[in-house]
């Protein structure tokens, strides 16, 4: 089954690579894209959308209109980490 989720905060490649990251690692995925232009989520997975909504949501990426300030903050952690793991 493929999961669209629009999401806030991407910014670069090192938001990708974290993204990319903690979803490949959850169970029943089988590919994970990402564009960062329209800042779209595209999941291949045997699973339930809500839970990847949710890790997402973790990560500082929550669902469109979703935004928070302490999302934004959550988002440049995930991002620095993607960073120095790309």
């Amino acid at each position: 089954m493929k999961h669209t989720i629009e999401v806030e905060n991407i910014k670069c490649g090192g938001c990708m690579n974290s993204i990319r990251t903690a979803i490949m690692q959850m169970e029943g995925v089988q590919e994970v894209s990402i564009d960062k232009e329209t800042e779209t989520v595209i999941i291949e997975a045997n699973s339930d959308v809500e839970s990847f909504i949710q890790k997402l949501n973790d990560l500082g990426y929550p669902q469109k209109g979703n935004n928070s300030l302490l999302k934004k903050a959550k988002s440049y952690v995930s991002c620095a980490v993607g960073n120095l793991k790309s």
